[in-house]
């Protein structure tokens, strides 16, 4: 809602209700900072302490990054995109070279296997940063012992 000054006619700063205003978190920035593994927040932090296990709190900037939940997405985009690079590699080489099914297998099994595990840390690191930037799963300060669904606390 916006309101409107009676003498100029210009629009005012919009009405707001609720809760004090929080600081904006832009989206591909955080995203960014992700992919690139270091902290959605600062930018600075490492964001993994082993190969797929991040950090519970930023070295750099102190924020709480523990209650981060990628759990299934980054292996189902790796799975997509390696998937999809993969087929199309193997379809455009079929075309060009008629190669045996064992020559097929020697060539894109190790490169599968290496991008994956190559793309995996980034992959997780922007899921971590798209849950930052939206406040998911605990990065808006939000009461975690209540579940809205159930109407009640989590057990």
């Amino acid at each position: 809602m916006t309101g409107k000054t009676a003498a100029s006619g210009e629009a005012t700063v919009p009405v707001r209700y609720g809760e004090a205003e929080k600081p904006e978190r832009p989206l591909g920035r955080s995203i960014w900072r992700g992919l690139c593994c270091t902290c959605p927040a600062c930018g600075e932090g490492k964001l993994y302490g082993k190969f797929l296990k991040p950090v519970d709190v930023c070295a750099a900037c102190g924020e709480d990054l523990h209650h981060q939940r990628s759990d299934d997405l980054p292996p189902y985009l790796v799975i997509f995109l390696i998937g999809h690079v993969t087929v199309g590699g193997f379809m455009m080489t079929d075309m060009v070279w008629q190669l045996s099914i064992w020559t097929h297998l020697a060539i894109w099994t190790p490169i599968t296997i290496a991008t994956a595990l190559l793309s995996m840390q980034p992959i997780k690191g922007g899921v971590i940063g798209l849950q930052w930037a939206l406040r998911m799963h605990g990065f808006g300060d939000e009461d975690e012992s209540f579940d809205p669904g159930r109407g009640g606390p989590i057990e």
